[in-house]
């Protein structure tokens, strides 16, 4: 049977004998099925048993009594290797899981930038989709109130739905006034793409059905989406041989790593655009990550937006602005990061993740005349759940949720706050950390190789594979992406706090002591 192991001594050294997933919370208690060692190790009167480490240590609250265990010496939970395996057996072999070599991690509730399970708590500093926090209060209440009294279809009019648009346009330019309700941020750009190509056969564009992305850009994953997302097709096992007709890719506009480094590289990775636009004769759409994320937290250069908006509106092309990661208030001085990158004004926006705090909700917003265009091919629009009434209640609660816990202003200053904090870890390791990026609270950090140059700036995908693992077992969430794999990505629910900020900063500081080469 589980003891509750706050009966015996704090200085007592308890030896965990069973699996971590006979571990149970009661309250705020924690019980463990162990056995009592010996008494005093950390006066040195006796030495430590073999493997056991006293400065490797985790302290637990039991009650009213401090425990400290040693958890290198519990064997990976059982519930997760059943979980996994469950897991592989029914889920097709290309699902992924975290951590899935480390015995992945169980997350049964959560509340503000934490995540539990069995095994405890994490600081969830990944998740961009509950950007309000895990199970708000009154995100979930307006959803459970709701689904207690209907759940319907866009067909039906609702007050909830026309307020909710009102409040959602409100945060966006004058100029985009017409909103289409989508599940997800996949099918909002699918939505994007189609109103694009009617606009631009509208316009007479040679191309209308043609797109211009980014290389290492993720859009989503129906067809028409990966075809556009070179960071999932570029996975395929034929490779090159997926790449479209009709999409076109341009470099990342990267700054520290890539091919233009300049004041002026913005412009300069712009005329890649220009240059396919005046081969071609136009495209119908030119799409962008407003900050790339998979593509390794990649911002838009001064001057970039301006020349590829004005390259692809010549020849009767639209532009679309990839909201679904950064939105709702994340970037910290703007509502939109968009809008942070520089004054011009996509004519589609899409969203969708934090858009429902993590219930399926997106959309699109667009030019009144985008939306008379795309009615124009005398198709229907109707989408069953898109704009229900439920997804409404929450999408208009994550809205004021936002203004009312002033989570735009925590995003800015507890952004800029870790940024600084990496800022600093960059400065005191010169030779790991080549740059730190990214706006509000979706940041990047990019580590080198120590044999890197001005010239030639080595990427460390092994390195930064350590810090997030590291990380992990410090019970701090975080990934890693970009082409080479070596940046990590921060992009935590805006509850964000400076004391969490300080735990991841000390996690990455540790791992990176820690390392050998």
């Amino acid at each position: 049977e589980n003891k509750m192991i706050g009966r015996h001594a704090a200085s007592r050294l308890i030896r965990p004998n069973l699996y971590a997933s006979r571990l149970a919370r009661t309250g705020t208690s924690r019980c463990f099925s162990a056995e009592v060692v010996d008494d005093d190790y950390e006066k040195g009167e006796k030495p430590m048993p073999t493997g056991y480490n006293l400065s490797t240590t985790k302290q637990y609250l039991t009650g009213s009594f401090l425990l400290t265990v040693d958890e290198n010496r519990v064997p990976v939970p059982t519930l997760n290797s059943e979980l996994i395996k469950v897991h592989s057996e029914a889920q097709g072999p290309n699902v992924s899981v975290f951590y899935k070599d480390d015995g992945g991690v169980v997350a049964t509730s959560g509340s503000g930038c934490t995540m539990s399970g069995p095994d405890g708590d994490y600081l969830d500093c990944a998740n961009n989709v509950a950007g309000c926090g895990h199970s708000h209060p009154k995100i979930v209440a307006a959803g459970q109130e709701e689904l207690g009294r209907i759940q319907t279809n866009g067909r039906f009019l609702h007050p909830t739905r026309s307020r909710y648009i009102k409040k959602l346009l409100a945060t966006l330019p004058d100029e985009l006034d017409t909103f289409y309700f989508t599940n997800s941020g996949s099918e909002a750009n699918d939505l994007a793409l189609r109103m694009a190509k009617q606009y631009a056969k509208i316009k007479g564009c040679a191309n209308p059905g043609d797109a211009v992305c980014i290389d290492g850009a993720y859009h989503g994953h129906v067809q028409s989406i990966v075809d556009i997302s070179p960071y999932k097709w570029r996975q395929c096992t034929d490779g090159e041989q997926y790449h479209k007709e009709h999409v076109h890719i341009v470099s990342i506009p990267d700054t520290y790593r890539g091919v233009h480094r300049g004041a002026d590289a913005g412009e300069r990775y712009a005329e890649e655009v220009e240059k396919i636009v005046e081969l071609t004769g136009g495209v119908g759409c030119f799409i962008h990550e407003s900050i790339m994320g998979c593509g390794g937290q990649i911002e838009m250069p001064p001057g970039y937006l301006e020349k590829a908006y004005s390259a692809v509106r010549s020849s009767g092309g639209l532009v679309v602005a990839d909201e679904v990661q950064t939105g709702f208030g994340r970037a910290g001085s703007h509502f939109w990061q968009f809008q942070a990158n520089s004054d011009v004004v996509p004519d589609i926006v899409s969203m969708g993740k934090p858009m429902g705090n993590g219930y399926p909700i997106g959309g699109v917003a667009v030019r009144r005349e985008v939306a008379d265009a795309f009615a124009s091919s005398g198709i229907e629009y109707f989408n069953t759940y898109g704009g229900n009434s439920v997804a409404c209640a929450i999408g208009e609660a994550v809205l004021d949720t936002i203004e009312e816990d002033g989570m735009q202003e925590n995003a800015r200053a507890i952004g800029a706050y870790t940024k600084a904090g990496l800022e600093a870890v960059k400065e005191a390791f010169p030779t790991m950390v080549g740059d730190v990026r990214g706006q509000g609270l979706f940041l990047g950090v990019e580590f080198i190789h120590p044999k890197s140059t001005a010239e030639e700036i080595i990427p460390h995908a092994q390195l930064t594979k350590w810090v997030v693992d590291e990380l992990k077992r410090g019970r701090v969430i975080t990934s890693r992406d970009g082409p080479d794999g070596n940046v990590l990505k921060i992009k935590p629910p805006l509850t964000f706090s400076e004391q969490d900020a300080d735990r991841l900063l000390d996690g990455i500081k540790g791992a990176l002591e820690s390392y050998n080469e």
